[in-house]
This record gives C-alpha cells, sequence and structure tokens, in this order.
C-alpha cells in the first residue's frame, strides 16, 4: 500500500484541530512510541487494502478478521459478557440486524419473499488512532456506525458493501462516510497476514 502524503486529507470533514494534528503527523514518532497500529483501528481499518475473514466465534458474537494489520474485530449481539476493558484498537461493538420484512420491497423494487437487510455496527471505546493512514486523527469521543450489505451480481460474484459513517465531535466538522467493497473469493489462497505499519 502507498501511505498518502502528509496532509492529503482533502475529502475528511477535519476540524481546525483535526487539521492542526494531520499536519503534525511523524510516523517515525509512532514507531518509537510502538504506535504502530494507529491507522488500524476500527474507524479506519476497512478502508485499508487487505482481504477480511467473517466467521462465528459464539452465538452471539461474529468475528471479523483482516490480513490488513492481522486485526480481529468481535461484533456482540446483545450487551457483551464481563466488563469493558480499556479503550482498544477494535473498541466494543454491539451488532443487529436492520431487517425489511417479506413482502415489504423498498424504492420502488419488486416485492421479495424473504427478509433482506444490513448488518448495523456501532462501535465505541475507541482507543485514538488514524482514519487514514498519514496522521488523520479519530479521538477517544468517536462513534462509529457501519452497515454490512451482501449482495450477489447476476454473474454470480459475491460482495460485501460496508458503509462507514464515523462520528468524531473533537477532529470532524461533520459525519465522515465512506463505502467499501470486497469480492468474495473462491478460497482463501490469498489470505497474507501482515504487521501494522506506521508508513
Amino acid at each position: 500500500m502507498v501511505t498518502p502524503p502528509k496532509g492529503d486529507y482533502a475529502s475528511v470533514p477535519l476540524n481546525a484541530e483535526g487539521r492542526k494534528v494531520a499536519d503534525e503527523w511523524d510516523p517515525g514518532k509512532d514507531e518509537a512510541a510502538r504506535e504502530q497500529c494507529k491507522a488500524y483501528g476500527a474507524p479506519g481499518l476497512m478502508r485499508l487494502p487487505g482481504r477480511v475473514h467473517i466467521s462465528w466465534e459464539s452465538e452471539t458474537v461474529l468475528r471479523v478478521d483482516t490480513d490488513a494489520g492481522t486485526q480481529t474485530r468481535t461484533f456482540h449481539f446483545g450487551a457483551p459478557t464481563g466488563t469493558v476493558a480499556a479503550l482498544s484498537w477494535q473498541g466494543v461493538s454491539i451488532a443487529d440486524w436492520e431487517t425489511t420484512p417479506a413482502g415489504r420491497a423498498a424504492f420502488g423494487a419488486p416485492d421479495v419473499g424473504a427478509p433482506t437487510g444490513a448488518l448495523k455496527v456501532t462501535t465505541t471505546h475507541l482507543r485514538p488512532g488514524y482514519l487514514r493512514k498519514n496522521g488523520v486523527p479519530y479521538s477517544e469521543n468517536t462513534i462509529l456506525t457501519e452497515y454490512y450489505n451482501a449482495t450477489k451480481e447476476p454473474n454470480g460474484d459475491q460482495w460485501l458493501i460496508v458503509t462507514t459513517i464515523v462520528n468524531d465531535p473533537k477532529y470532524l466538522n461533520q459525519s465522515f462516510i465512506t463505502s467499501t467493497h470486497f469480492k468474495k473469493e473462491p478460497s482463501a489462497a490469498k489470505w497474507n497476514p501482515t504487521p501494522c505499519s506506521s508508513r
């Protein structure tokens, strides 16, 4: 991956404080502080080039592994058990299915027989990090909302579309919304876990 140059944040709605922090980015300082994973936190992770592996960890926990940064996210259906740990790169994620009931089509689409919808994931308790590898910041106040939609093309290709909404009152003027597309591969042969990198 090519890391964008310092100061390349034109499409991110940063406020003055956010721009100041981004303009001070120094990957050498992150490496010296052992903070190479700052761009691999949940708000930026799904935008990094790489692959994902999704599996059920239990009946109420969906696990998402990424080869970029060798990160693991867990999506809890209902409140997580135990106490909430300290702030972390992946935070605490609560998941819920948002479905359209059978026969209730939206936007003029034909009625469908089976329920359809998206997986909504809300993540809090995040350790401060980067929305992009070039130091574009998010704070510990960030609330991350994601929508996961699976689609199938007429030719059989299957896609996972992740819509990400980052709300951070400390560094952003407004919501930062992106979408990322992952194409399902026939096997895990290209799975290639790599460590976090500041550069």
